[in-house]
């Protein structure tokens, strides 16, 4: 009776071996393809080389295309810029912010509107700190902001300051104008400083940004804000879709005057229906929870006007 409980239990054994080896060789079916099918597909997101846009120029300023080398340069900056999705839609996101105020400037100086683009390419347009210590949207030095008479100091870095540091900007690439002759190289000298392009035109006896070899960064310059440029100008050519109401807004504000010290800035924000959070997002320049302002000077402080903020009691 043994013997022949086992021999039926070794028969059973066989027969599920047996169909599970069928199983693995007939492969899933029709119905687990689909699914299968389905999740492997690409059909939704392909990769596709980019077209080179015609009339490529950096305020007016005609990009010779037609060199092999300058064509591969300017498709990697595409490329890059493109398929960086995520990092193009907040910069697409954060430029309906801050373009507004960076734009009347610019016109005032006689600068390019293309230089905005300097701005999303230095910082993403956002209060940036890189390691040597450059900081702000047109990512200052504090020699250089100092020479342009930014206040720095313990309480206050105007390199913080948008419009202020907007204006530094703006003279510097004037003063860059006029060394080089071209707006494209003051592009570049605004990333290699003025001393360091020049040193370079004489070493290689040229004279354009073309046709200069140069350090990886500042051979890229150029060619950054040209792609973003040409992307955040046509976001649906290059696959960016969004409405107008999923862009960032920039919240209407009214100045307050202070020229004594403040001890307490979570206690001077209350007095405005706001936080100390609050305060410090519209006035990046004040560095401190308080400000000595020994000298009486007059200080310009933004408060959002009411309505745009909830804050807790």
């Amino acid at each position: 009776m043994k013997i022949l409980k086992i021999l039926l239990m070794s028969i059973g054994l066989i027969a599920i071996c047996a169909l599970s080896i069928q199983a693995v060789q007939e492969g899933p079916s029709t119905a687990e393809n689909e699914v299968v099918s389905k999740e492997n597909s690409t059909e939704d997101y392909t990769i596709h080389a980019l077209k080179m846009p015609e009339n490529l120029n950096l305020a007016g300023e005609q990009v010779p295309i037609e060199n092999p080398d300058i064509y591969e340069r300017m498709d990697r900056e595409l490329l890059v810029n493109t398929y960086w999705q995520s990092n193009a839609l907040l910069l697409m996101k954060r430029a309906h912010k801050y373009f507004p105020v960076i734009e009347p400037i610019l016109k005032e100086y006689g600068i390019p509107d293309d230089f905005k683009y300097l701005a999303v390419i230095e910082s993403g347009l956002t209060q940036a700190v890189s390691p040597a210590g450059a900081i702000g949207f047109w990512q200052i030095m504090e020699g250089t902001g100092k020479d342009y008479r930014l206040e720095i100091n313990d309480n206050v870095d105007e390199r913080y300051h948008i419009e202020k540091s907007t204006r530094v900007a703006c003279e510097y690439l004037i003063k860059s104008k006029e060394n080089f002759g071209t707006w494209t190289m003051a592009a570049a000298a605004y990333n290699a400083g003025n001393t360091g392009v020049l040193r370079q035109l004489e070493r290689q006896e040229v004279s354009n940004y073309y046709d200069l070899l140069l350090g990886e960064e500042t051979g890229r310059y150029v060619f950054r804000i040209l792609a973003l440029k040409e992307i955040m100008k046509h976001p649906q050519k290059y696959g960016f879709n969004f409405g107008e109401d999923q862009l960032y807004k920039n919240i209407p504000t009214y100045t307050v005057k202070v020229d004594t010290s403040v001890e307490n800035f979570a206690i001077f924000a209350q007095k405005y229906d706001i936080n100390y959070k609050i305060l410090k997002l519209h006035n990046p320049w004040l560095r401190e929870a308080n400000l000595a302002n020994a000298k009486g000077k007059m200080y310009h402080i933004e408060i959002p006007e009411k309505g745009y903020y909830q804050t807790s009691k």
